[in-house]
């Protein structure tokens, strides 16, 4: 028997890779597999061991299978993502587990076991479970992966599990899902959405966080795209998640956006069943929901979520009127029905949300616009509904040219005037039915049914004013050949405007008729001019017949239109003597005519000389306006008279100064200054050349007025509609201005405009369109790169408060993006060659390296301009004298400003030996005197030859072993002795033609200071062990005395010999003082940078007589210096 044992066993161990071996090939013997391996655990389990003298067994054939099959799991844990071998054998683990869970049932009944006794499928799961659970903490990151895929396929099988099993299962999957990599938490996320069902949220703790919270907290936070799938996919909308799901239609992946729409929203509109409505149905959203929904979904930007959108737009159209849902027009049928029901699920009146929503579905689904018909009964009984869609209909036809439809659905001019005139007539009488109910229950109180009962009339009003509306905005399409429908129509509409219980919302709507109808804009121009005449006075109808008697046999002209009227209409009764409801009626009246003059403007192009009938009304109407206090009168008069000079140069250039002194008054509404500025970009956009050009000189106070507002303003729609502006004058080439650039984008980055998402939108969107559109603004970009660096480092280091800004990494990165040659839309779409402007980044990498020898710069700054030069686009072919140039400072640098900090060092190297190898030819007969005879480059070289060589401390490299021997006490003979020797130096500096040469001599010679010292002096740079132990802060104090007696640099020092990778911190610039309030971080924008790095002739002579100084006062003081070497205290 027990050879028996033994055999079966060592078969077992040679049968069981087979299978495994068999299933990692194909998935199509899954199942044959399951059965041999399943008799091979069965075979197993027969194979027992009695222990304790018989009154227990061990279950010796059961472990063995158990060991055999997790060796062969574990083979498979280390193999990568992507294999799809390893990926079946994933599968037959899940697989089988599926396969012997329901075997457990058979088993139990067969060995007469109770319902919470084990069997060998069981223990065998269990035992699995238990070796995974041990690799969620691997520390490969390629066996967590496969554990958690493996865990992720056996969860749906696996039957009861015991307390303790589910709850270390359960937290090892939440520990999983703030794993460092992506792949490990999305099969994290997967196990965790299998154990959802089974999860009870009453026995969780109260701060215990439930599986549910953590798929919602993975979907909005985690930073990889894929897991955020994951989760998304694995979150079932409800009244709770549908909110959190709703929310990533404005995620930032594309992938993700189109899945809101197809995978949740389409999907989860009617139940399974198909006879019951679901969580994503129309009829269950809020408007707001649905607003939301259709909103960022036919507004995306990625194509393919916009047809995934307007999928689900004709999904709701389909299931809107479906079985099972409540219909509130269920007698009616058809295509038409359906549209109009579907049109219900959105507020019409507010925005384009419902128009948009239409014109999909009718460019979507081509059999419901081909099927869509407007019979008479249509227009017989109009709702807002009917009327929206006949309008619709009408505005697709004409945008996809389809005349034919469009003729079939348009009705007769006078059909539809004659509706028009009717359905103005209601709203008239409702109007005046409601006027009289208000003057006779003023001071009454009404009773909640009469409150219902005017709320009810209200909104029939309103129903039947967007009803007229939707008509009169249907009839600027008709065909007026008719001259009897057309004599109608316009009669109509100048009736319409005529009165004062016309609704606001109506007069626009009035007018594009009327400019329709209208031969030309003068015509336009005296049917509004005589339309106010009559509403501001309409006791005087004789002016009228005046009128015609005067001139029957000729037309009249535009300018003897006002003057007739004017002369036989009686001055209006002064104001001090009318009594406040007249008063009150004249302002009413005022602002109606107010509001027609608007629009009028609004639709005309010619000039105003060209139209001298508007000088009337500019007298009469609008000036007085201006001048009222009153906001509502003032606001509009300012408006008609900004329209007035935008068709009038000369108006423009006299009421300029009067907006601007209107837009200075602190105490000007928003509203009013929001207009105002509207007023002023307008007229710049227009009458460019006379503000903003060359000849007039008063161009640089107007700009200078407009940064002088962007950085007062407080009020962040006053923000936002300054950078539109701006915006908008810079695309079009109006202002060039570099100072205008560099504030636009410390608006953009700075923290205290975080919240104003209007102006951040608006400058994401502007910078790469700007950039990108030409490359003389990505040269402006360029230029204007140190600046915003330089400023942004001291910005960030002085900004103290919690909350989160740009880092100047992130703000240097940014800049090089915009300024990428490569990215340029001419470049992009092969409109043009390899010109100059595609060594924009070159010029940008010679900046770089001129501002890597600035002593006041820290060395995180320094890294992360290194890091930067990597990311240039170098093209192939350079200039020699740019590409010589930048090799010259890198030298330079090397030579005189070495970088201490490492990681800035390597990135710096790798970029100089990437240069040098891709431009060696050119290159090779590279020879720095010749270089020099240029006249271009006399600042270069003057630049480089103002450089002071670094102290020993910063630019000699000190061995990391001497420096971990060294202590505290850094003060020591070298820190003289380096003093002496730098002073001797100067003394005698070196010829000019030496400083070229390789960089070991350079570095002695910066070592010692000259290159005629002893070897002595140079092996006085080692500290010497007995010197060691000298107060840190009296040795400090003592190399800073001598080094500023040697040399008269502009930073302090005042530890150098505490660390050779420290920084200097720099003396904060004059003019520099950060404060939060965004007023001052602009302010700090118009400073001049203050960097002596900058090579100019007269910086250059000051230098040179700087350095000449510095060496007298050297060679005054080197006495003072031995007793203060000789009293250094000695241990």
């Amino acid at each position: 028997m027990p050879s028996r044992d033994a055999f079966d066993l060592e078969s077992l161990r040679s049968s069981l890779p087979k299978i495994f071996d068999q299933a990692q090939n194909t998935t199509a013997n899954h199942q044959k597999n399951f059965v041999a391996l399943y008799k091979l655990q069965a075979d197993a389990a027969t194979h027992t061991e009695a222990v304790q003298n018989g009154k227990s067994i061990k279950l010796t054939g059961e472990r063995e299978f158990e060991e055999c099959f997790i060796v062969m799991l574990s083979r498979v844990l280390p193999v990568k993502k992507g294999n799809s071998v390893a990926d079946r054998i994933m599968k037959f683990v899940g697989g089988y587990t599926k396969f012997v869970t329901g075997k457990v049932p058979e088993e139990r009944q067969k060995e007469e076991l109770d319902e919470d006794d084990d069997t060998t499928s069981t223990r065998l799961v269990t035992r699995i479970l238990k070796f995974l659970l041990k690799g969620c903490v691997a520390k490969d990151k390629v066996v967590r992966y496969r554990v958690l895929q493996c865990l992720s396929d056996m969860i749906s099988y696996l039957g009861e599990l015991d307390e303790d099993m589910y709850l270390a299962l359960r937290t090892a999957l939440m520990e999983r899902t703030q794993d460092r990599e992506a792949a490990v938490r999305m099969q994290a996320i997967h196990a965790l959405a299998k154990l959802l069902p089974s999860e009870d949220i009453t026995e969780l703790d109260e701060d215990e966080p439930s599986i549910l919270d953590v798929l919602c907290d993975t979907l909005v936070h985690d930073i990889s795209a894929d897991v955020r799938r994951a989760a998304l996919l694995n979150i079932r909308p409800t009244r709770d998640t549908l909110p959190v799901l709703l929310a990533r239609t404005r995620d930032v992946d594309a992938t993700i956006r189109k899945a809101i729409y197809l995978n949740i929203l389409d999907t989860n509109c009617m139940l399974e069943s198909g006879t019951g409505v679901g969580f994503t149905h129309p009829r269950i959203l809020s408007i707001a929901q649905r607003e939301l929904i259709v909103r960022n979904g036919l507004g995306d930007r990625e194509e393919s979520v916009k047809a995934a959108a307007g999928k689900l737009m004709g999904t709701w159209v389909d299931v809107v009127r479906a079985e099972g849902v409540k219909n509130e027009d269920s007698e009616e049928k058809g295509i038409q029905a359906d549209l109009v029901a579907f049109l219900k699920l959105f507020d019409l009146t507010e925005g384009t949300i419902g128009e948009d929503a239409l014109s999909t579905v009718l460019g979507t689904r081509p059999e419901i616009f081909e099927n869509l018909e407007f019979p008479d009964e249509f227009w017989a009984s109009l709702t807002p509904e009917k009327a929206f869609l006949a309008r619709v209909f009408v505005d697709h036809c004409i945008a996809v040219k389809d005349n034919n439809r469009l003729e079939a659905a348009l009705p007769v001019v006078t059909s539809l005037a004659f509706r028009i005139q009717g359905a103005y007539n209601d709203l008239v009488k409702r109007i005046q039915e409601e006027s009289e109910m208000e003057f006779l229950m003023s001071g009454m109180e009404r009773s909640p049914e009469e409150e219902e009962e005017h709320a009810k009339k209200e909104e029939e009003k309103m129903d039947r004013e967007f009803i007229i509306c939707e008509m009169l905005r249907l009839a600027v399409n008709l065909d007026y050949a008719d001259e009897i429908g057309r004599r109608k129509m316009f009669q109509l509409v100048r009736d319409m405007i005529s009165q004062e219980v016309l609704p606001e919302s109506l007069v626009e709507r009035c007018l594009d008729i009327l400019r329709i109808l209208s031969p030309s804009e003068r015509d336009l121009i005296r049917v509004v001019v005589e339309v106010v005449h009559d509403v501001r006075d309409p006791s005087e109808p004789e002016p009228e017949i005046v009128r015609v008697v005067y001139f029957p046999q000729r037309e009249p002209e535009i300018g003897e239109t006002p003057a007739t009227a004017k002369i036989m209409r009686a001055l209006p009764k002064p104001v001090a003597e009318m009594t406040p409801e007249e008063k009150e009626r004249a302002d009413a009246v005022d602002l109606r005519c107010l509001s027609l003059c608007i629009g009028m403007l609004e639709r005309v192009n010619g000039t105003f000389e060209e139209n001298s009938t508007l000088e009337g009304i500019l007298g009469e109407l609008i000036i007085p306006a201006v001048k009222r206090k009153e906001l509502a009168l003032r606001q509009k008069g300012l408006v008609c008279l900004g329209l007035c000079c935008l068709i009038a140069r000369k108006m423009a250039m006299s009421s300029f100064k009067l907006f601007v002194k209107q837009l200075s008054e602190p105490t000007a509404p928003e509203v009013l200054k929001i207009s105002l500025l509207h007023i002023l970009f307008d007229i710049l956009m227009v009458h460019d050349s006379a503000f903003l050009g060359a000849a007039n000189p008063d161009s640089e106070q107007i700009m200078q007025f407009l940064l002088f507002l962007l950085e007062k303003e407080a009020s962040d729609n006053i923000q936002a509609t300054l950078c539109v502006g701006i915006s908008k004058l810079m695309l079009s080439g109006i202002i060039t201005d570099e100072r205008f650039l560099r504030t636009l984008v410390i608006v953009y980055i700075s923290p205290e405009t975080a919240e104003n998402q209007q102006l951040r939108q608006c400058l994401s969107y502007f910078f790469p369109v700007y950039c990108y559109s030409s490359a003389v603004n990505q040269r402006h970009m360029q230029k204007i790169f140190l600046f915003l660096f330089e400023h942004w480092t001291t910005v960030y280091k002085q900004w103290d408060s919690e909350q989160l800004m740009v880092t100047p990494a992130q703000l240097a990165a940014m800049l090089v993006d915009w300024t990428d040659p490569q990215k340029a839309a001419a470049v992009a779409k092969g409109m043009r060659e390899s010109t100059a402007d595609d060594a924009l980044h070159v010029d940008l990498a010679i900046d770089i390296v001129k501002a890597l020898f600035s002593q006041k710069m820290d060395k995180d700054d320094k890294k992360a301009l290194c890091q930067l030069l990597g990311k240039l686009y170098i093209p192939d072919a350079v200039d020699d004298d740019k590409i010589r140039t930048l090799k010259l400072l890198i030298h330079s640098l090397n030579a005189r400003r070495p970088l201490q900090d490492t990681t800035s060092r390597n990135a710096f190297t790798k970029f100089d030996k990437a240069l040098s190898k891709r431009f060696e030819k050119q290159l090779a007969d590279f020879n720095e005197d010749e270089y020099r005879q240029l006249e271009q480059l006399k600042e270069l070289f003057e630049f480089l030859d103002d450089i002071i060589p670094d102290d020993d401390d910063e630019e000699v490299v000190i061995p990391k072993k001497s420096k971990k021997r060294r202590s505290n006490s850094v003060g020591t003979e070298s820190t003289v002795s380096r003093a002496l020797s730098d002073n001797d130096g100067a003394a005698s500096p070196p010829p000019r033609a030496s400083r070229a040469k390789g960089k070991n001599k350079a570095k002695r010679r910066r070592i010692s200071g000259s290159d005629d010292e002893s070897e002595e002096e140079r092996q006085t740079t080692t500290p010497p062990a007995p010197r060691r132990a000298v107060p840190k802060r009296s040795a400090a104090a003592k190399s800073q005395r001598a080094t500023a007696e040697v040399v008269d640099l502009t930073f302090d020092s005042d530890d150098d010999d505490d660390d050779d990778d420290a920084v200097t911190p720099s003396a904060p610039r004059q003019g520099y003082v950060f404060m939060r309030p965004l007023v001052s971080v602009l302010r700090m924008s118009k400073l001049t940078p203050k960097i002596r790095l900058v090579g100019s002739s007269a910086s250059s002579t000051s230098m040179r007589k700087s350095k000449e100084s510095s060496r007298a006062a050297s060679s005054r003081t080197t006495r003072s210096w031995t007793p203060r070497r000789m009293r250094m205290p000695a241990k």
